[in-house]
C-alpha cells in the first residue's frame, strides 16, 4: 500500500474550479515533483492534503487512513509536514526556538508543568534540545542556534524552515517551492540537503519547484499540472522531452 494515495481530488473556489480529478500516489522513500505554471493548482493540493482546505470531492488516504475533514494539526501529528514558498518563521525568534516550537503537539507535562516545573517537565525539554540540535546539525545550522532568524541570510532561513518541518517526525514532508528566491549556489546546497535527508530518514517527499534543474535531477517521478489538471506525468527524461509539457510550461526542451 502506497504511503499515500490521492482519488480524484478536486475543489472549487466558488464556480472557480481550481483541482480536477487529480489522482497520485507516494511511496515510503520516494521523491515525487510536482510541477506546471503559476496559477496551476500545485499549492492548492498542498493545502487540501494538509487540511487548510477540505476537497469538493475525492479522497486522501494517508498511512492507511482517509484524512479529509480532518484539522490541519491533526493531519500533522499523523506524520504529514511541510514548508512554504513563502517563508513562515517566527522572525523575532531564535533558530532553536522556531525548530523546538514544531514538537509542543508532542509534550505530555501540560499547562499545569509549564507553570510549575518539575523534573517531567525539564527532562521533555532536554529531549526537546536535543533532538533540534540533531537537526540543526544535520542541516549544518547548529551554529546558527542561538541567532534570531531575522538576522540570518535568506539561504540559512530556508534550512530552518525545512528542520522546523523534520521536527514534526513526518512520513510524508511536502517542500513548496524550497529553491524560491535563492541564488544557482544555494540552490544546489538545498539540492545536496534534499538528497541528504531523504537518504538519511528514508522520507517521502513531494516537491513543488519552478527550478527545473532541481525538479528533473531530484525527482523520480513527475507530475505536470496545467489548469488544475494533469497534463503528463512519468520520470524526467520522458517529462522534459514531452511536446504537451513543453507547449504549456518548459517552452524549450531541458539540456
Amino acid at each position: 500500500m502506497p504511503l499515500i494515495q490521492i482519488n480524484h481530488l478536486t475543489h472549487f473556489f466558488g464556480g472557480l474550479r481550481a483541482v480536477h480529478d487529480f489522482n497520485t500516489t507516494i511511496e515510503v522513500g520516494e521523491l515525487k515533483g510536482l510541477i506546471g505554471p503559476n496559477g496551476a493548482g500545485k499549492t492548492t493540493i498542498f493545502n487540501l492534503v494538509t487540511g487548510v482546505y477540505k476537497p469538493t470531492e475525492g479522497e486522501i488516504i494517508f498511512d492507511g487512513k482517509n484524512i479529509v475533514g480532518k484539522r490541519p494539526n491533526v493531519i500533522s501529528t499523523m506524520g504529514i509536514a511541510r514548508t512554504f514558498q513563502n517563508l513562515r518563521l517566527w522572525t523575532n525568534m531564535t533558530v532553536m526556538d522556531n525548530v523546538k516550537i514544531a514538537a509542543y503537539s508532542r509534550i505530555k507535562y501540560g499547562l499545569f508543568g509549564a507553570f510549575l516545573g518539575g523534573n517531567s517537565r525539564y527532562e521533555e525539554e532536554r529531549m526537546l534540545d536535543q533532538e533540534a540540535e540533531k537537526l540543526l546539525k544535520m542541516l549544518d545550522i547548529e551554529k546558527f542556534k542561538d541567532f534570531k532568524v531575522s538576522n540570518l541570510p535568506y539561504g540559512i532561513q530556508r534550512r530552518v524552515e525545512i528542520a522546523r518541518a523534520l521536527m514534526v517526525r513526518p512520513k510524508l514532508l511536502l517542500l513548496d517551492e524550497p529553491a524560491a528566491g535563492m541564488s544557482p549556489a544555494e540552490m544546489l546546497e538545498i539540492m545536496d540537503v534534499i538528497r541528504m535527508i531523504q537518504t538519511e530518514l528514508n522520507l517521502a517527499i513531494w516537491l513543488i519547484e519552478h527550478r527545473m534543474k532541481m525538479v528533473m535531477e531530484l525527482c523520480q517521478h513527475i507530475q505536470v499540472l496545467n489548469f488544475g489538471e494533469v497534463i503528463a506525468e512519468g520520470p524526467p527524461e520522458a517529462i522534459k522531452n514531452n511536446p504537451v509539457v513543453i507547449k504549456a510550461y518548459l517552452g524549450t526542451v531541458v539540456s
